[in-house]
């Protein structure tokens, strides 16, 4: 009896403990479209593809497209969601924010911008703010409309513009940017570009063809060996002899 008074007394108890303070929701979106339109998500997917598979082997970058990030703890209004950013240092994973404080404390290192025709200076200038304030290494920004191509690195605390942009390379990611008049190309340590979807499949059906094609050879060219050895066979020429 004097137990079970007990144990209905610590229940009233945990039934009246206010939650913390500290516990705030970090919404998962901000209610705003990914893309304005098909060529900025074409772009953005790219990237971050391309990323995701160049660190596919590394369970300790994690890259997101379009993904909030919180910086502060405990402020849900100080957010950014950029179009693609790697984090160095964090386990990859399905994740409906990035809330810093839960992530060791880790800003994003590196971060892209995609932009639309609904992008504006106002806009542009206050995310490079955020990003400087918040501790980015890496911010490059892609205009594919108007094909313009811009970076900032931090240096000594510091993110400054980057003046030679052409053929430059990152120095978190290893990957090349090259600028032409048609659009931006990125290029993996290994040489390997960017592509999008369709590239990556229409790659790997003219290789698969490719491959046919030789099997096909090497096929005939066993069956045209069979076939002299047994003519020689039948001559009398032994295969040893030759």
């Amino acid at each position: 009896m004097f137990i079970k008074k007990i144990c209905r007394k610590e229940l009233q108890v945990a039934k009246i403990i206010p939650y913390s303070k500290d516990e705030i929701t970090y919404p998962e979106s901000d209610g705003r479209p990914m893309a304005d339109n098909t060529k900025q998500f074409s772009w953005i997917v790219k990237i971050k593809e391309g990323l995701e598979v160049m660190f596919a082997d590394r369970p300790d970058v994690f890259v997101a497209g379009d993904l909030l990030w919180y910086p502060v703890k405990g402020d849900n209004k100080k957010r950014a969601a950029p179009d693609a950013m790697v984090v160095f240092g964090r386990p990859k994973g399905h994740r409906g924010a990035y809330i810093q404080y839960k992530e060791e404390d880790i800003a994003p290192q590196v971060v892209f911008e995609v932009l639309s025709p609904g992008n504006t200076k106002a806009e542009m200038k206050k995310k490079l703010g955020f990003y400087r304030q918040y501790g980015v290494e890496e911010y490059y920004i892609y205009d594919p409309d108007n094909i313009t191509f811009e970076g900032w690195l931090r240096t000594s605390g510091k993110l400054l513009k980057i003046k030679k942009i052409q053929g430059w390379t990152s120095p978190r990611l290893g990957i090349r940017f090259e600028l032409t008049d048609e659009e931006l190309f990125i290029y993996r340590p290994d040489g390997q570009k960017f592509l999008s979807f369709v590239e990556t499949e229409e790659k790997a059906v003219k290789a698969q063809k490719q491959a046919e094609k030789a099997e096909a050879l090497a096929n005939q060219e066993k069956k045209r060996a069979e076939m002299l050895a047994e003519k020689l066979i039948k001559l009398g020429i032994s295969l040893d002899d030759l």
